[in-house]
């Protein structure tokens, strides 16, 4: 069997010389080949249960490249036997697409056969070119699979996202990856055993393509390509020879062990250390590493809370607004968002008083110093509310009125001289000087 023409005793050719790609001879042929997606594909899971009943309506599918949303499709198509038809949000127009689906009507008439119409980067389509799909979703002359990066509720229109189920596909972990690649490298319709792979070369292949399985079998496949046999006959991949393949070397950068606990350490203390050019550095490092942007802004939220809180309360409303951009729009655009959240963290004046404080007083919770609450702050109408009156604090002077809350002297929150928390302390001495004179 030859590596190149995946056929008996061939002689070897040229690479890529009359063969598909890899990753079109690995696509899945029916569900059980799926690799991942089990929160939609696993047993007894909504998507699955209807592919396998044949009772479905049109869907989208949302997620990022390379996680199975073309073969998901097609393998729909095969499970359920119906005609299918595909297209792209790049290369159709209103006219094509009346074409398809003026076709797939009269097939349905003489046949009795649905049509399933995938179409690729549907979110692409202009409004005009989504409503032509309208009638012939509701009358069932067609079932629509649609493929998108993009969040369909921002950029598919609202009756055609009414009229569809949306199944949001996640990118391929590290394990199913390389579960993918070893299959390619056994399958004979692959790789058929011709080619070995280190371990840590796989590792190292399914770290850096984020997911992405065709990313990972197009860079498997040039560096098989690429490599000369040894004598035995077999192409022998090392880290070295896939780290060529992608143009990207390993990092040491372990994602469940030490290193990975020792750079996000050391990204937060050079954040909360107010140094942002090494924050920077650790940022870059993990992001070419692979780690997980949404895992660092998160970090990066909570270290707003932790280290800066009332300095600068921006920073919070920063940190979670770039979470919720690394969300929407992903890498690789989404380091840009990471380095301006971290940067400006690292330069915003620190405190982490509120952190004290609330540690401070679970602490007295914990212990057993828990207090009854004052019978005037108390809710409702309750009997035998005491002489004490609540004091409603907008009818005081300034808003304020010297009223005890809670029945103890033990101060958590001591706000700091940094950023803004110096104003909230001067505030607190303030009101402390009122109560003091009454």
């Amino acid at each position: 069997m030859d590596l190149f023409s995946g056929q008996p005793n061939a002689p070897r050719t040229k690479p890529g010389a009359g063969t598909a790609p890899l990753a079109a001879r690995m696509r899945p042929q029916s569900l059980n080949e799926i690799i991942g997606q089990k929160h939609i594909l696993g047993e007894g899971k909504l998507l699955r249960r209807a592919i396998e009943a044949d009772r479905f309506s049109s869907i989208i599918l949302y997620g990022p490249p390379g996680c199975g949303k073309t073969t998901l499709a097609e393998v729909i198509a095969k499970t359920t036997n119906r005609r299918f038809e595909r297209t792209s949000g790049v290369l159709a127009n209103v006219a094509i697409l009346r074409k398809i689906l003026e076709a797939a009507g009269h097939w349905k008439k003489m046949n009795g056969q649905d049509t399933i119409l995938f179409i690729d980067e549907i979110h692409r389509f202009n409004k005009s070119q989504q409503d032509v799909l309208l009638p012939y979703v509701e009358s069932g002359d067609i079932i629509l699979i649609g493929a998108t990066t993009h969040n369909p509720f921002f950029f598919i229109n609202n009756p055609l996202n009414s009229r569809s189920q949306i199944f949001q596909l996640q990118p391929l972990d590290e394990e199913s990856i390389i579960e993918v690649l070893r299959r390619a490298i056994s399958a004979p319709v692959g790789l058929n055993h011709l080619v070995t792979a280190t371990d840590d070369g796989l590792a190292h292949l399914a770290a850096v393509c984020e997911g992405d399985a065709r990313r990972a079998l197009n860079a498997l496949e040039i560096a098989a390509l690429t490599t000369e046999p040894s004598d035995d006959g077999l192409v022998h991949l090392t880290r070295h020879e896939i780290e060529e393949s992608v143009q990207k070397k390993a990092v040491m950068y372990d994602h469940d062990e030490d290193e990975h606990y020792d750079t996000i350490s050391a990204f937060i203390k050079s954040v909360r250390g107010s140094d942002p050019n090494a924050a920077v550095y650790w940022l870059a490092k993990m992001l070419y590493a692979g780690e997980d942007p949404r895992f660092i802004a998160r970090r990066l939220i909570i270290l707003a809370s932790e280290d800066i809180g009332n300095a600068d309360p921006r920073g919070l409303t920063l940190a979670v607004s770039a979470m919720q951009a690394v969300d929407f729009i992903g890498m690789p655009e989404a380091r840009i968002t990471l380095s301006q959240c971290t940067t400006y963290l690292a330069c915003a004046p620190k405190s982490n008083a509120a952190y004290l404080a609330v540690n401070q007083a679970i602490a007295d919770v914990e212990n057993g110093r828990t207090l009854p609450v004052p019978k005037y702050l108390q809710s409702g109408p309750k009997p035998d509310k005491g002489d004490v009156k609540y004091q409603y604090a907008h009818n005081g002077e300034n808003h304020f009125v010297d009223q005890e809350y809670v029945p103890t002297d033990k101060i958590y929150y001591e706000p700091t001289n940094q950023g803004y928390e110096e104003t909230i302390r001067k505030r607190i001495e303030h009101w402390n000087s009122l109560r003091k004179k009454k």
